[in-house]
């Protein structure tokens, strides 16, 4: 037996609950949505997901995740096409500028690109799918297309049944680099219309934090998902707080929840993405008390 093989043997004994939830994975594509999510939950919460009177934020992401499909949200979390769709309510002066789409690896135009860009597949996938390259020099262009590869591979819809994403072209986005790559990312929480929590991502070169702040920039006390820390230093207010708050409260129109992902490089406000399910609604929540205040934002009609 090879070192590799030993070791992930060790690893199941360790954690023989990683080992199940690997192999409920294997076998979802022949599962229903429903009876798959209420097994996954089980195994990544601890606790029964209740879809008939769900109360926290989780069990809510859950029930939207299958009884609120509606044929725009695959347009909205689309990478390519959401530009089109953020473009038409607050101006393409949000919007980073696109280099190219493909459809394939092998049909990216390398030589085309220009020093800086980032490379990112449009059905998903979170940092997995996303090249960024600082010096096209020193590029490698194998490794990056291997990367890209896997991810166009992977499947939201049917890891975590996030049905937006079910019928979204899988593709190739080039995109301008903004800033150094590392710009902190200002994900804004929206509950039935309106927007109630800022959620700040820091120190991605390094050791990544999460910290929520309201809308006077106050700092709340708890860990979403809960295994990121807080920032080991005070963030600053951003210049722009205000005008983003402004951008997600007119994006956020008619969803029950949804996550509005923004940039602030340069004195300028950049779109990043919308999201309607984060941590696919199983990241957890320390304490576990904001779980239910979250959950308390959403007003669901369950039958």
């Amino acid at each position: 037996m090879t070192a590799s093989f030993i070791d992930k043997i060790k690893i199941a004994l360790r954690e023989p609950k990683r080992v199940v939830i690997y192999l409920l994975c294997r076998i979802a594509p022949i599962l229903p949505d429903k009876l798959f999510l209420k097994w996954l939950f089980r195994l990544r919460m601890g606790y029964k997901l209740n879809l008939d009177n769900p109360q926290t934020f989780s069990e809510k992401l859950q029930w939207l995740k299958l009884y609120n499909r509606k044929p725009e949200y695959t347009q909205m979390v689309d990478k390519f096409e959401a530009k089109k769709y953020v473009a038409s309510i607050i101006g393409e002066e949000y919007i980073i500028p696109t280099l190219g789409v493909w459809d394939s690896v092998d049909d990216i135009d390398f030589d085309a690109l220009p020093e800086q860009f980032v490379l990112k597949t449009t059905h998903g996938g979170g940092n997995t799918g996303v090249v960024i390259c600082r010096d096209k020099s020193t590029f490698d262009v194998a490794k990056a297309k291997a990367k890209l590869q896997k991810s166009l591979k992977s499947c939201i819809y049917r890891q975590y049944r996030e049905w937006p994403y079910k019928n979204v072209k899988r593709r190739i986005l080039a995109e301008a680099l903004i800033g150094n790559g590392y710009t902190e990312d200002y994900k804004f929480f929206c509950f039935e219309g309106e927007v109630k929590l800022c959620q700040v991502i820091s120190g991605r070169e390094s050791t990544m934090a999460i910290d929520f702040y309201d809308k006077e920039w106050n700092h709340q006390p708890f860990h979403e998902p809960k295994a990121y820390p807080f920032s080991k230093r005070p963030l600053r207010r951003p210049a722009l707080y205000d005008k983003m708050w402004e951008v997600a409260q007119a994006l956020c129109k008619n969803q029950h929840f949804i996550r509005i992902d923004l940039y602030a490089v340069n004195d300028q406000i950049y779109f990043g993405e919308l999201t309607f399910f984060p941590t696919s609604g199983m990241g957890g929540f320390e304490p576990q008390e904001w779980d239910y205040k979250f959950g308390e934002w959403i007003k669901l009609k369950v039958k």
